[in-house]
């Protein structure tokens, strides 16, 4: 059982190096089915269901900290080369995925309620609408709610059991989904044009690009971090707003703030922006699985299988959305992830698709943040009616 952080932190990026680099020497058609980024989380998760990691305070505030870190720097890599007026043609559409994946999510929890209630306790629609709110916002709603409701402790634990191992796998699918995007769109027969401009453009700039060297790679690290942690600190300092906006967010709004005006100055042309930009998202996967612990599966099976029903119906619900309104996958992604997995995921997600892309997915997590509570209070009137 490990329990220095050096060893820790050093095992996942090992993790991390040596599927990367089997991708990279094998060239084998497996990882066009099972993503890197899908392996690394199966694999981080695994080693701490097995007890590899020990769980200890001590690691959580480590894992915390290099998230908190990595993820604002991570997402001003991928701003300075985005492309706002782009984005702003995603608008309409992202709009309206973002809320059918709302309403669905508030159906699926108001569907899976009513056919289990008969095998759950009594005040379980407490949890589900706690959990409804982070769902729909983060786990600062998911707080909130409890509060605000009384959720009954062992409940509330039932409730972070479903966001951990549900929430597992439903991130899971998506990344594993990524490759599948053409297909997909093929499917739907979704108008991709705005998206397909964007990646276009990225690969011009690409071609363009000289070969990373270590002045790149330092300026790239260095430049980033030292931004992501004077928007920690502005962020810390900055009034909390109800339950939605605190530090992290305005962490990130400050971030994304500087990634896009700078994304018009010189700054932009710097080299090696992807590369790192890549090397901290694979970094924020593993440590994301690596306080997953799939062994819970079999202790609370009835909220597990619940957990699994509103998932279903949310996602049946925005496919037929895609095959009406001829969407794309990463729209659909983006819109389930914003609600589902939120800040921490989003833009992760959008970063898998392209780095072009995460603006949008950190867009959409912050209208997610400030929903939250309204969804999960929203979803206890439905509830407590049943």
């Amino acid at each position: 059982m490990i329990e220095s952080g050096a060893l820790y932190i050093s095992v996942l990026v090992a993790t991390v190096a040596l599927l990367v680099g089997a991708e990279k020497v094998t060239k084998s058609k497996f990882f066009k089915y099972v993503p890197t980024v899908v392996l690394i989380y199966i694999v981080a998760a695994l080693l701490n269901t097995f007890g590899v990691f020990s769980g200890s305070e001590a690691l959580g505030e480590l894992n915390s900290g290099i998230r908190s870190l990595l993820l604002p720097a991570m997402i001003f890599l991928f701003l300075l080369n985005c492309n706002i007026l782009q984005i702003i043609k995603l608008g309409p559409k992202m709009l309206l995925s973002y809320v059918v994946a709302v309403i669905s999510i508030i159906g699926g929890f108001t569907v899976t309620y009513y056919i289990m209630q008969g095998f759950l306790d009594t005040q379980t629609w407490k949890a589900f609408a706690a959990l409804a709110g982070s769902w729909t916002g983060g786990s600062a709603n998911l707080v909130a709610l409890q509060g605000i409701l009384e959720v009954p402790e062992n409940l509330f634990g039932y409730a972070l059991i479903m966001d951990t191992v549900n929430y597992s796998f439903w991130v899971m699918l998506l990344f594993w989904l990524v490759p599948f995007q053409f297909a997909f769109n093929r499917f739907t027969k979704a108008k991709t044009e705005s998206i397909d401009q964007m990646q276009y453009n990225l690969s011009l700039e690409e071609k363009e690009t000289k070969p990373l060297t270590y002045v790149e790679i330092i300026v790239c690290l260095g430049f980033s971090m030292l931004v992501a942690s004077l928007a920690i600190a502005v962020g810390n300092t900055l009034p909390e707003a109800g339950n939605a906006v605190n530090a992290t967010t305005w962490t990130i709004l400050i971030v994304t703030v500087l990634g896009v005006g700078l994304a018009v100055t010189p700054v932009a042309r710097l080299t090696g922006t992807m590369d790192i930009g890549y090397l901290m998202l694979y970094t924020i996967i593993a440590l994301i699985a690596s306080n997953a612990d799939f062994s819970n599966i079999a202790e609370v099976p009835a909220y597990i299988i619940s957990g699994f029903m509103i998932l279903f119906f949310h996602g049946a619900i925005m496919l037929l959305l895609a095959k009406l309104f001829r969407l794309d996958l990463f729209t659909l992604g983006i819109a389930s992830l914003a609600n589902i997995g939120g800040m921490a995921s989003a833009p992760v997600l959008a970063g898998a698709f392209s780095r072009t892309l995460v603006p949008v997915g950190v867009m959409m997590a912050l209208i997610g943040s400030f929903m939250g509570t309204v969804v999960g209070v929203t979803v206890a009137e439905i509830l407590s009616r049943i």
